[in-house]
């Protein structure tokens, strides 16, 4: 889709193309190993403007559109799927319901920096006993005066172990089920929170997941976000954003995945030539290629119909859907191609595979996507 980009998109995707590879590639693998936060490459890529893409100028964002958005995405997700991920909560999950359900006030305290990347902020959904039945809020919040106060535990928390500015959703009413859910801006400065563990994982090994606790921790009655019991539905909008943005992570390592791959059976030598010239690899790429190409095309429309104004939430379901497992089969192949050496950690089909897995399990499984999708063809 690159004929129909403007010369700005083109100008923010060879930006980003340029700092992921300066930045982000020449230690993407020893992040990934050490399982160490890229808290420098965070922090220049909030000096940059990639933090609050899509946030106005007047609240220190680049003002950018969606489309611009996928594209930053992309590259720095093909450079370090992890950098994708910590810059997608940022983004879609953090500054998007701040910007859409903040008040002024709240704008200016969080958004403002969150934006500019001085602050870095995390959303606090999923629990124990509420992964895709989100609903399912355990996490209480009760009203004591001119505060609330919450207790609970949030699961697989991205950026949580290294989050300033927290979106955590609490019940506040268990009768009254999802009408009860109230959504608060929580500071990880407060009393009472704390980081109880930071998860061992297959893959995104240098975006911190951790698991968090709130022991009565005292929020400000200014900063529950959105009105009350309309916690379910910013949650749920956020995510429809949230899933163009996995959508371009995951299009992001399936690039890497297959470029890679393209690269390799064109050096690589058997039986007196290049693997590139065996049918089977050919067929290989040509799938690969095919649905590198379809998940872009899916996210690209998405992200212009959010730029347009129009309803996306199907879209981006599709967009999330296909993207992540096309980016696993993307990666899986990459891995066959390079046959052993795919194996070894020397090269990066191996992290693209374990990077990949990911894209079809959060912020909506596969399953949970499927059933939004049907649920917008049936109704």
């Amino acid at each position: 889709m690159n004929f129909a980009l403007t010369e700005q998109q083109r100008m923010i995707q060879q930006a980003a193309r340029d700092f992921a590879q300066k930045e982000l590639a020449p230690h993407a693998a020893r992040w990934d190993r050490d399982e160490e936060f890229p808290a420098a490459a965070v922090k220049k890529l909030g000096e940059l403007g990639f933090l609050g893409m899509n946030v106005p100028e007047t609240y220190g964002g680049a003002g950018f559109d969606m489309v611009s958005y996928v594209l930053a995405m992309e590259e720095i997700s093909a450079a370090c799927a992890s950098t994708g991920v910590i810059m997608s909560v940022n983004n879609s999950l953090v500054c998007w319901p701040l910007e859409t359900y903040g008040t002024e006030a709240q704008k200016q305290r969080f958004l403002v920096p969150l934006a500019r990347g001085e602050l870095l902020g995390a959303y606090c959904l999923s629990e124990p006993n509420a992964g895709t039945d989100a609903a399912n809020q355990q996490t209480t919040a009760r009203r004591d005066g001119d505060h609330w106060v919450l207790n609970g535990m949030k699961n697989f928390i991205t950026n949580g172990a290294h989050a300033d500015v927290l979106i955590v959703f609490a019940q506040t009413d268990p009768a009254l089920k999802h009408k009860g859910i109230f959504a608060f801006i929580v500071e990880t400065r407060s009393e009472g929170f704390a980081v109880i563990s930071k998860e061992k994982k297959l893959g995104i090994r240098a975006s911190d997941t951790a698991q968090l606790a709130f022991d009565g921790v005292r929020v400000p009655a200014d900063q529950q976000l959105g009105a009350d019991g309309a916690g379910f539905r910013v949650a749920m909008s956020t995510l429809d954003g949230g899933r163009i943005g996995i959508a371009s992570q995951a299009l992001g390592i399936a690039k890497a995945a297959l470029e890679a791959a393209v690269a390799y059976a064109k050096t690589r030598e058997q039986f007196g030539q290049p693997i590139a010239k065996f049918q089977a690899i050919q067929w290989k790429i040509a799938n690969m290629a095919t649905r590198y190409e379809a998940s872009r095309l899916l996210t690209l429309r998405a992200a212009a119909l959010k730029d347009q104004g129009e309803p996306y939430g199907e879209q981006a379901a599709m967009a999330k859907l296909f993207a992540s497992e096309a980016a696993s089969y993307i990666a899986e192949e990459a891995v066959q191609i390079f046959g052993g050496n795919g194996y070894s950690k020397e090269f990066p089909v191996e992290r693209h595979f374990r990077d990949a897995r990911i894209t079809s399990i959060y912020e909506g499984t596969s399953e949970a996507q499927r059933m939004v999708i049907a649920g917008h063809r049936l109704r």
